[in-house]
């Protein structure tokens, strides 16, 4: 396979200015046409998961090993590619005039020409053979009579009747050699050794360290799990992302079932008129709410909004459905996508224009029925982090000014970034009381009434858990290496990748690592783990590690022909990123429970260093003038505080003032944020013995400076008076 021949099955698209012979002679010349019908082998046979960085690396190391290219191929390179002369021979005159050998290519014979083709096709055939025996890169280039064949095409490349003496003279001293290979090394930038990896099959340019955001972007689309989309803030769900949504989707549908509650499914377009009907749940959402006016080109009569949340578009039809005590409690979820057009930056799963999730909407005859509820739906919340996800989280309840608005209160699992020493919500889940149901008429028979003629309204809840969960995974697992998935979350819990196969493997022994591999496969999936086996021979073992870590699975088994007569295999668990420390031994006979042991031992790691890394970023204060620079350090901060609107807002505006004053990377620029009361002992029995007289008051850190600050705060019990700030 030469130029022609890539040219003849269409490499260069017909758009593209087609090549007349006088291109082809110039390329063959230079060796270019080899080189590309090596490339293209190369990228046939490696399929690389990033191909332009293949091609990137192949160009690096054709920089280095052949120097800078002929002037003329600069000025070619330097400028858009032109339409060839009708005159070849008139082209070259214009030329600029070459002041040393190396700056313009040398005048052939059509007989120079002939037998460097000649040379040319022998080299090619010879490397296909060595090719077909097993070899490849720098073992085929090693070969004697490679080397020489190569000598000799050079040769005729350069003149072709050259006197050796003169080659010498012309070669570079040894030393200078060594300086400029050493020169060439210092060259080497990051964004090669990127394209090395990538060519194998992983790797990410950007460092988690040295830009959160951008290694975010790189590892949610190199790990597979989004694709960009034309509408700005909506993003394609890759299946690999969708694998995760199921399992946290599966997991807590069967857990609100054993609640009682069933699911359904409610139309997206909610009439304007539903909307208006609670003002405060209108105004909350209005500069997000995206409405339908139009369909072809006339106006609706009644513009419809798409669904934001379904408070309004469900309850209308609870009103009909609830006559008496008897019709309750009514226990509803849906998994749908809602719409709220984020004017913010958009980042894919933790903050989109369309995203998907569950909400619940119950109602009860009884408050006590309903608020007991709202902790246990807080509950499954946190065992989706917790024992899904392998993410630590707070329970608690927001503050006034962070309530849903409509709810009487809300609660909240707070989870905590280390990279960004942000924390993040979770999810909620809302008390509404009688707001909603006074709104829409949801009212029953008061059977404690011996008149019959009283009626009371239901207590409701609703709550949701959104896509979110699957981002702020990856912001806390992932590594340099790509995606980390927790084992009770991830498609694929365990990937088994067969090796050990070499040129000189015996029949048998290939026919027994695939029937073992088959084998393995099948008793992990009889025992429930989710397992696939990687025995595509296109691609290297290598090539494999890299991608599967990329994409975060678990734990890899590896298996050779010498595993097996030892019976025994080799597990490597992603979450550590020693190789060597990661690499555990699994025996045959109890491979389902080597593999099971391991995948908990996987799960308890993540979720104890995310916990020590949470815990080591939460400071208790007391005073006014450590909240800023504790939050300025990526801190979590526990304060005693009243819990006032007005109070709220002026720590926001004090604080983000103290940022203009010093400028602090991941200053408080936007003010800080309460995340909420926690609820959880530890926190009470912080509050009891660190500052309990301010805890016992209710009052707020900043009541000396601030003497609107007022009264205790009404949000918790326990733990009176505390609340979690962020940035």
């Amino acid at each position: 396979m030469d130029l022609s021949h890539l040219v003849a099955v269409g490499l260069f698209p017909a758009k593209r200015q087609p090549l007349s012979s006088a291109d082809l002679d110039y390329f063959r010349q230079h060796g270019i046409d080899e080189v590309l019908a090596d490339l293209v082998s190369q990228l046939a046979k490696q399929k690389p998961a990033d191909p332009f960085g293949h091609i990137a690396d192949a160009a690096s190391k054709l920089r280095k090993n052949q120097g800078p290219p002929a002037a003329a191929s600069k000025a070619a390179a330097s400028k858009p590619a032109e339409k060839p002369k009708a005159e070849p021979q008139v082209a070259k005159a214009k030329a600029p005039a070459a002041s040393t050998p190396a700056a313009a290519a040398p005048v052939l014979s059509g007989e120079q020409k002939a037998q460097i083709d000649a040379v040319g096709e022998e080299l090619r055939a010879l490397k296909t053979k060595l090719k077909s025996e097993g070899l490849a890169g720098k073992d085929i280039n090693g070969k004697p009579e490679v080397q020489a064949l190569v000598a000799k095409l050079t040769q005729l490349k350069e003149g072709g009747d050259a006197a050796p003496a003169a080659k010498a003279k012309a070669a570079p001293a040894p030393k200078e050699k060594a300086k400029a290979k050493a020169q060439a090394k210092q060259v080497a930038t990051k964004e090669d050794v990127a394209a090395k990896q990538q060519a194998k099959g992983g790797g990410l340019v950007v460092k988690k360290a040295d830009s959160v955001p951008d290694w975010y972007a790189e590892v949610i689309g190199k790990g597979q799990l989004i694709e960009k989309y034309p509408v700005k803030g909506c993003f394609i769900l890759r299946p690999w992302a969708y694998k995760l949504w199921e399992q946290i989707q599966g997991w807590l549908d069967s857990q609100i079932k054993v609640l009682g509650v069933e699911n359904c499914y409610f139309p997206m377009f909610i009439p304007k008129c539903y909307m208006e009907k609670e003002s405060d749940h209108l105004d909350d959402f209005a500069p997000e709410l995206a409405m339908v006016t139009k369909f072809g080109n006339e106006e609706i009569d009644e513009p419809v909004a798409i669904r934001p949340t379904s408070e309004t578009a469900m309850y209308a039809a609870y009103s009909d459905w609830v006559q008496s005590h008897r019709d309750l409690p009514l226990k509803l979820n849906q998994w749908c996508s809602v719409v709220r057009w984020e004017v913010k930056q958009t980042t894919p799963f933790l903050r989109t224009r369309e995203f998907l999730w569950q909400e619940g909407h119950t109602a009860f005859a009884e408050k006590a029925q309903a608020e007991e509820e709202v902790l246990q739906i807080l509950e499954l919340y946190a065992r989706v982090y917790e024992e899904l996800l392998a993410i630590p989280v707070v329970r608690g309840r927001k503050t006034k000014a962070e309530t849903f608005p409509g709810a009487d209160y809300t609660t909240t699992v707070e989870a905590f970034i280390p990279a960004t020493g942000r924390a993040i919500q979770g999810a909620t889940s809302h008390h509404l009381g009688q707001n909603f149901s006074k709104m829409f008429g949801i009212h029953f028979q008061d059977p404690k009434d011996p008149t019959g003629t009283a009626f009371e309204h239901a207590y409701q809840n609703s709550w949701g858990l959104t896509q979110r969960t699957i981002g702020v995974m990856v912001m806390v697992h992932g590594d340099d290496k790509g995606l980390v998935l927790p084992p009770n979350v991830a498609g694929y819990q365990v990937v088994i990748v067969p090796l050990g196969i070499k040129a000189n493997s015996t029949e048998e022994d290939k026919k027994t690592l695939a029937e073992v591999s088959q084998l393995y496969a099948t008793r992990l999936a009889a025992a429930g783990v989710r397992v696939h086996l990687d025995a595509d021979n296109t691609y290297s073992p290598g090539w494999k590690f890299n991608h599967w870590e990329m994409k975060g699975v678990p734990l890899r088994i590896e298996l050779g022909p010498l595993d097996i007569k030892k019976g025994e295999f080799v597990m490597a668990k992603r979450n550590v990123l020693d190789q060597k420390a990661g690499k555990v031994v699994g025996k045959h006979d109890s491979l389902e429970s080597d593999v099971k042991r391991t995948l908990d031992e996987i799960h308890n790691e993540l979720y104890s260093k995310a916990l020590s890394e949470r815990d080591s970023r939460l400071a208790s204060i007391n005073e006014w003038k450590d909240f800023s620079p504790n939050l300025n350090a990526g801190k979590l901060v526990l304060v005693p505080f009243c819990g006032e609107k007005d109070c709220e807002e002026k720590i926001k505006e004090k604080s983000k003032e103290e940022a203009q004053e010093v400028e602090v990377a991941g200053g408080l620029k936007m003010g800080a944020k309460s995340l909420c009361v926690p609820i959880e002992d530890s926190a009470s029995a912080l509050c009891q013995s660190r500052i309990p007289v301010q805890c016992r008051q209710g009052q707020s850190v900043f009541q000396p400076e601030w003497t609107t600050c007022l009264g205790p705060s009404q949000l918790s019990n326990a733990s009176a008076g505390f609340a979690w700030l962020w940035i």
